[in-house]
């Protein structure tokens, strides 16, 4: 067969993918990344490892298809977007360690930014808001604090261009680029020019030229360096995507109003917007879904982004409550409600569409009477309040939704999406793989490659692998509980 092969660096691991001419999967590998969170509201990674786990990852699912005979023709890479690595293109050293995207040190940044008036003109331009959450004020934080000193050619950068640099030669001769994507969560993208603005440049301290070029996501990048992955030597990057992006494509979310929510270690929430920059909608942002170049203009998106998800599924593990994220699921189904529990899990601020960082996680309503099992059912219905409030504000925005395709390690859990079509009156489409953020890193490195023609030809691919319909009636009880959590919510 020939083969794309799909790079997907994620927050909790670094996984390689490969699919079929068809996009079904026909190999895998994957290693955990570690997390270290130094202080309260600091999450680093090592940079040198989230490289170290790319390559291990795609050489062994590539020595696995040179063994079956297959060929690797193309490569995509999918990444967490607004996690962002200072490196020295002199040297290939990292500078220090990678402020990931859930990092709120910049937090006194942002208000200050704010407070000046300047959050008008931002989200004007890129369609985000003053947050901790974007690359501009953690590529500044990382300048004022030394990471250039001492370093030959000192940048900045997000994983796309960290992992696309070191896989295709890095130091000697590495392309340093990124694309639309991943360049519009950094705050530092205009969405109507597609470039870096010389103005948020300016406004957040962050020197332009220390930054990548931009390039469509669809189209060559580079070849691989023998010397980074000497079983794919020469074999061309065709297509980049930040990963909610790809997890959009991969759900084969194509035309206006489609919307896909993927429920990693965040859980976030975009609509397909069409190919023109859309109306500011409250609550929501706004990004590039894709540009691609050859094969179309550039396409935008709504998106909703709340930090934890699955992410608070592992901590109820770490603390004991659950042997195991796959207790979580019986573990609450034994119970018929939260007895009154909400658990917001907040652990690292609130996002859409509430946008407060200073939120930390609550747990409510505990009586002497509360168990494992209603703090386990409390914590899924969390789940799936947390994409309610963004697809409320999406219809708030005027976007009609007709369906939600869910993705992601926790939409395993029939439990939440059924909870989800409740909550969210909408039927639920569990997509046919939960890695839909590599199906888009490989469906847009094939439409780079021209293996596929066009967006039509990936959306008649996809297939749903189960279907969850709202109730009809009975939705009483679930419209409280949300109310009661959205008010805990907003007090968090």
């Amino acid at each position: 067969m020939r083969i794309v092969l799909a790079l997907d660096a994620g927050t909790s691991g670094v996984r390689a993918v490969a699919f079929s001419g068809a996009l079904e999967t026909v190999d895998e590998a994957y290693r955990d990344l570690p997390v270290a969170y130094p202080h309260p509201g600091e999450v680093e990674q090592d940079p040198a490892a989230i490289a170290g786990l790319a390559r291990d990852v795609l050489a062994e699912v590539a020595r696995r298809r040179s063994e079956a005979g297959d060929e690797v023709v193309a490569v995509g890479i999918t990444n967490q977007r607004e996690t962002t690595v200072a490196f020295d293109r002199a040297t290939g050293r990292p500078l220090a360690p990678a402020l990931v995207w859930q990092d709120r040190r910049t937090e006194g940044a942002c208000a200050a930014l704010r407070a000046a008036g300047h959050e008008p003109a931002v989200r004007a331009a890129t369609g985000l808001v003053l947050d901790p959450y974007f690359s501009a004020t953690k590529m500044a934080w990382l300048a004022e604090h030394g990471a250039g000193e001492g370093a030959g050619d000192p940048v900045y950068a997000t994983v796309d261009t960290w992992l696309t640099w070191t896989l295709t030669g890095g130091p000697d001769g590495g392309a340093f680029v990124t694309e639309p994507s991943n360049a519009s969560r950094t705050a530092l993208f205009d969405l109507t020019t597609l470039d870096w603005s010389p103005t948020l440049a300016g406004l957040f301290g962050v020197d332009a030229a220390r930054l990548a070029s931009v390039r469509p996501s669809a189209g060559l990048f580079g070849v691989i360096d023998k010397e980074a992955v000497a079983e794919l030597d020469g074999v061309p990057i065709t297509g980049v995507l930040g990963d909610q992006q790809a997890a959009l494509l991969g759900q084969a979310c194509v035309a206006p109003g489609q919307v896909k929510a993927t429920y990693g270690t965040g859980a976030f929430v975009l609509a397909h917007a069409g190919d023109r920059v859309p109306a500011l909608a409250e609550g929501l942002l706004t990004t590039v879904a894709w540009d691609l170049g050859a094969h179309g203009p550039a396409h935008y998106a709504y998106e909703g982004s709340a930090f934890v998800a699955g992410a608070a599924l592992t901590w109820l593990a770490e603390v004991g409550l659950v042997e195991g994220v796959g207790e979580v699921e019986p573990l609450a189904r034994s119970v018929t409600g939260a007895g009154g529990v909400r658990v917001v899990p907040a652990f690292t601020g609130l996002g859409s569409p509430f946008w407060n960082p200073a939120a930390r996680g609550t747990i409510t309503g505990l009586s002497r009477g509360t168990t494992r099992a209603e703090i386990a059912r409390a914590l899924v219905e969390a789940l799936a309040f947390q994409v309610r409030a963004m697809t409320d504000a999406f219809a708030a925005a005027g976007v009609a939704l007709a369906e939600l395709r869910a993705d992601g390690g926790a939409a395993v859990m029939d439990l939440l999406l059924e909870l989800q079509a409740d909550a969210s009156r909408l039927p639920v489409a569990r997509s046919g793989t939960l890695e839909a953020t590599a199906r888009g890193a490989a469906s847009v490195a094939a439409l780079g490659a021209g293996l596929v023609d066009s967006l039509e030809e990936l959306a008649g691919l996809w297939r749903p692998a189960a279907r969850f319909a709202p109730r009809a009636d009975g939705l009483d009880v679930l419209d409280a509980a949300y109310a009661a959590w959205r008010r805990e919510a907003l007090r968090a």
